[in-house]
């Protein structure tokens, strides 16, 4: 590929191979833990006390006036497959995968250092680019508004003028209005799946089916994260023209800085596309839901939703699984194969009478070859590869305590991915113009920001989202055997139904018994006490809990991600002593080549010199023949003078 395609799409190539190669370990890993999780699903304490009948839990209405009180046991099913994630191993696993995404950083470095060498590519310097035809067209444009032009200095002022951020700000301020715009729609899209999921929630509970009223959560969650995906789906689409737009009129000056700046706008806005729904549940829902009597209500009627008894984190689960796997199926392989033959299918009709035209010119009855690549699509660069790759590496490291099953999937596309990209290349696309470059680029740096950032937002879904805190603060703080007993009944707090407000009570309640209290999951003081619905003191050790291991897990990861960028030289020591060996040969030829250049120069110098000493001997004789003349008798003059002539 490097050899017919260029160095910068070899890099991908090479890039994509690592990383698929990497996902091998952490899949197998996530299959570890999760199978942990189903074996030890039958000796989990707290999932075993919600699904025990004989457990009377009767919990608060989730709706007014229609919902009836419910039975904690008849969320069985959630609670016990919210162990499959929500289990101790998750916590090794997160930790498993920040040290992964470091080694894998570490080691796509060690792989560029030994690729840039056997390439030839570790003295390329970055050539200064031709300005972008754009660039010089607005650059005319400004001195022609100036009236600066002029036929003498022409030539110097295109060397000295260029446009500064006055003439850029027009662009710039487009830029920010327009991206706060799309995140905001963003948030929009998100606050309306939020709005479906709760009003869909209340009509459903005024069915007089029982099976409909039974399974309105998983209707709802289903359907919303349906809804979810297409939205995101299609915004990733509208992100994607609208990022180019704005990187070409902000008018960057080289082809670089365009791809640079179009990239960070790029990954903006389809990551606010991608994960704002994940955050939204792993970290907001369920967090402003209130109390019974004192509920918070969206609109009139409307309640905050609730996460399900076993917790967020399966929901968490739900949602991070379909919208990658969704986004894996339909936009990376779906697309990449229908989209470039929809687009060729459409080009080769568009010119199929100038082609016509053309063969009956050429009276030639097969097409030539440079008509059949004409009919390729173009190549757009490789923003929009690296993008999905980039996209799914966040999926597998930043909610991975939540699904530990992420990697696998990942891996899965990747082996298709590398097939279905290489075929693009060869027969989908024009033979792009090859490029030499040492390095991937700014993807790097984003890469490791995600890495960083996993590392934080994992610590939040453990501490925050799932119940490995509470559980852990309960066995060793409040157990009285020092056992998960009674866990349950102690993260259920005590609600006197005769307090609810007029007209929320429930209507035709079907419990045979009179309900006096019934429970709600939060630690708040019981309605006898002094304090009542206040915030327990169990509350405030729970959150500092939280917080705590928060601060610890993250130097604890941060230390250790430090420690293996320290043990892993970015430089492999094979190529590392080739070079230096090859620096040594270089530098004993030069001394070699100056040893014998000076004693070039020393041999000119002692022939210098010679001829120099020959020439002042045979002056000296001159002189002395001369003197002996001054000093000889009158009339020897002549006799020497005629035998000075014979000489």
């Amino acid at each position: 590929f490097r050899k017919y395609f260029g160095e910068k799409i070899g890099l991908y190539f090479a890039w994509l191979g690592l990383y698929t190669e990497f996902l091998i370990p952490s899949s197998v890993v996530g299959i570890i833990v999760f199978l942990y999780g189903c074996i030890t699903i039958e000796s989990d304490i707290p999932s075993r006390e919600m699904c025990d009948q004989r457990n009377a839990f009767t919990m608060c209405p989730l709706c007014d006036k229609f919902c009836d009180y419910w039975n904690l046991s008849s969320a069985c099913a959630t609670a016990r497959a919210s162990h499959l994630f929500d289990n101790p191993a998750t916590v090794f696993f997160s930790i498993f995968m920040a040290l992964w995404a470091t080694m894998f950083l570490e080691q796509w470095k060690r792989l560029q250092m030994r690729l840039s060498y056997f390439w030839d590519l570790t003295g390329l310097e970055e050539e200064e680019e031709h300005p972008r035809p754009e660039y010089e067209n607005k650059l005319l444009q400004k001195k022609l508004k100036n009236k600066n032009i002029t036929t003498e200095n022409s030539n110097e002022q295109n060397e000295k003028e260029k446009l500064t951020c006055s003439d850029r700000v027009p662009g710039y301020a487009a830029n920010f209005g327009l991206i706060l715009f799309m995140i905001m729609l963003t948030f929009s899209a998100v606050f309306g799946v939020i709005v479906y999921r709760i009003t869909t929630a209340a009509a459903l509970s005024l069915s007089t089916n029982e099976t409909t009223r039974s399974n309105i959560r998983v209707t709802v969650t289903a359907t919303a994260v349906i809804i979810n995906l297409v939205v995101v789906l299609i915004l990733d689409e509208i992100y994607g023209a609208v990022a180019k737009w704005l990187t070409e009129i902000e008018i960057p000056k080289t082809e670089k800085t365009f791809e640079e700046r179009l990239i960070l706008k790029a990954f903006l806005l389809k990551f606010v596309n991608s994960y704002a729904s994940i955050f939204y549940v792993a970290f907001f829902k369920g967090r402003f839901v209130g109390r019974p009597g004192r509920y918070v209500y969206l609109f009139e009627g409307y309640r905050m939703e609730e996460c399900a008894p076993g917790g967020c984190l399966m929901e968490l689960c739900i949602q991070l699984s379909i919208i990658m796997l969704g986004k894996q199926l339909i936009q990376n392989n779906l697309f990449e194969i229908g989209i470039p033959k929809l687009k060729k299918l459409f080009r080769k009709l568009k010119d199929e009478r100038t082609v016509l035209k053309e063969m009956d010119t050429n009276q030639s009855k097969d097409p030539q070859q440079w008509d059949l690549d004409y009919i390729l699509e173009p190549f757009t660069g490789l923003t929009p590869e690296y993008m999905e790759m980039i996209i799914q590496f966040g999926f597998v490291t930043l909610f991975v305590a939540s699904f530990p099953l992420a990697p696998v999937f990942a891996l899965l596309n990747n082996i298709i991915e590398v097939r279905l990209d290489a075929k693009k290349f060869v027969t989908e696309l024009r033979r792009p113009d090859t490029v030499r470059e040492k390095d991937i680029g700014i993807w790097y740096n984003i890469l490791s920001v995600i890495g960083k950032l996993s590392v934080i937002i994992n610590a939040f879904v453990i501490a925050v989202t799932s119940d490995f805190i509470p559980r852990l603060m309960y066995q060793y703080a409040y157990s009285q055997n020092g056992t998960m007993h009674g866990f349950i009944n102690h993260t259920l707090s005590y609600f006197n139904v005769s307090q609810l407000k007029a007209g929320t009570q429930p209507e035709n309640s079907l419990f045979a018994q009179q309900v006096s209290f019934c429970r709600f999951k939060d630690y708040r003081e019981p309605p006898w006490s002094p304090h009542q619905y206040e915030l327990s003191k169990q509350y405030w050790a729970v959150l500092s809990a939280r917080l705590a291991f928060v601060i610890l897990f993250q130097n604890l990861v941060m230390f250790l991600s430090v420690l293996v960028d320290w043990m892993i030289p970015d430089i492999p020591k094979d190529i590392s002593e080739q070079i230096k060996k090859e620096k040594t040969v270089l530098v004993d030829f030069f001394l070699k080549e100056e040893h014998e250049k000076l004693k070039l120069i020393e041999s000119f110098i002692a022939r210098d010199k010679r001829k120099r000493r020959s020439g002042t001997k045979s002056r000296r004789t001159r002189a002395a023949s001369f003197s002996q003349c001054n000093r000889s008798p009158k009339g020897s003059f002549t006799s020497f003078s005629s035998q000075h002539t014979v000489v």
